[in-house]
């Protein structure tokens, strides 16, 4: 009675409706420009070899880095300045560098790129450098991009007295919009009667055929068609403003992938080991216990009597022990990614003998899920 008189009963109604509402939705649906790509349409990296002057006498030695000082002669001739041939130039405010880039689809001339420098040679810090004038090429070998500006390096050191405090890297730097596109890459889309390819991000066979159904509702007629597991054949217009409305629709459609395998991945390098949710472990036993031997060698010296007419000696005392810890068998079993975890944390093993539990596991045909090692 009191939810009548408060006016509660219709909203808690409205409320149920919404949830139902929100239950009946495709779970986990995503856009299709969060699966998949236009084929083309793809950043293009740049790399240029370029020097940084202004430094605090930290740059390279050029006795140790000869190529500096060759590059800031070859750099010099250009500009009018001649240097004596066999001139040592000990400049420890100049570092070699390399500077790289992404250029992204559809680029054109005048727009601005985020440039990164590293040092190719042993200059200590880049804080304070300036980049001078460097060509970025594509793996053609042209120049798309021109980049020059002061570097913002984020580490910081200090040194006095024999001791010195460094915090994060200090050879190399950043330098946004410190390039200047000089050409774009052709790139027309539809060239061939308007023929689009759309490109998975993972190739699987169930979301290739979700997004073509998905596209063809969307349009209320077949306009894609799967190729193979990757790459989606869509007949989009010719003209050029219809093509951008018609695949902005296209990355907008909503789908629902398909579930991605079982796999379990493992890196041995730094013991971590990640489950997806779709790991099932069936019924198993497995004892755990670990073995270790001690070997410890305990070096005396055994001295002869003053008139024995002896010799002093060495003499080692080593004795060995072996210890390990009881193992008893346990059973493990888990049908979602939580009891997966909890039976696996049972065994109290550490992470590099969990490995080894992993693939006896697998072996045995109890993991239902790919070891991926790294």
């Amino acid at each position: 009675m009191r939810v009548d008189r408060w006016g509660w009963a219709p909203l808690l109604r409205l409320v149920m409706l919404a949830m139902l509402a929100l239950a009946s939705l495709p779970a986990h649906a995503e856009r299709i420009r969060e699966l998949a790509s236009f084929a083309g349409v793809r950043d293009n990296v740049l790399v240029g070899y370029g020097l940084v002057v202004g430094l605090d006498n930290t740059g390279d030695q050029t006795t140790q880095a000869p190529f500096t000082g060759q590059s800031l002669s070859n750099m010099l001739s250009q500009l009018g300045i001649s240097v004596p041939p066999g001139t040592n130039m000990q400049l420890r405010n100049v570092a070699a560098v390399m500077v790289t880039a992404d250029l992204p689809p559809f680029s054109r001339p005048g727009q601005r790129l985020d440039v990164n420098v590293s040092s190719v040679g042993n200059a200590r810090s880049l804080r304070g450098g300036t980049l001078l004038m460097t060509p970025l090429k594509g793996a053609d070998g042209d120049t798309y991009a021109i980049a020059q500006g002061n570097l913002l390096v984020g580490g910081v050191s200090a040194q006095g007295g024999g001791n010195s405090v460094q915090i994060n890297q200090q050879a190399g730097g950043r330098i946004a919009g410190g390039a200047m596109v000089e050409r774009g890459v052709p790139l027309e889309l539809g060239a061939n009667g308007g023929l689009l390819e759309l490109e998975l991000k993972q190739a699987d066979f169930g979301t290739a055929q979700r997004v073509v159904s998905a596209i063809n509702a969307e349009f209320a007629r077949p306009v894609a068609a799967a190729r193979n597991g990757r790459v989606i054949a869509l007949d989009g217009p010719q003209n050029a403003n219809s093509r951008v409305n018609f695949m902005a629709r296209v990355e907008n459609v909503q789908v629902t992938p398909t579930e991605v395998p079982a796999r379990v991945i493992l890196n041995s390098r730094t013991g971590s080991i990640v489950l997806n949710g779709n790991v099932r472990l069936y019924q198993a036993a497995v004892a755990h216990g670990s073995l270790s031997i001690v070997i410890d060698t305990d070096v005396g010296v055994s001295q002869p009597n003053p008139f024995a007419n002896g010799q002093t000696v060495v003499v080692r005392d080593t004795e060995v022990s072996i210890s390990q810890q009881p193992g008893t068998l346990k059973m493990v079993e888990g049908a979602d990614l939580m009891n997966v975890v909890n039976a696996l944390n049972s065994l109290g093993a550490t992470p590099m003998d969990l490995m080894s539990i992993l693939e006896a596991l697998k072996a045995a045909g109890s993991l239902r899920a790919e070891l991926e090692i790294i």
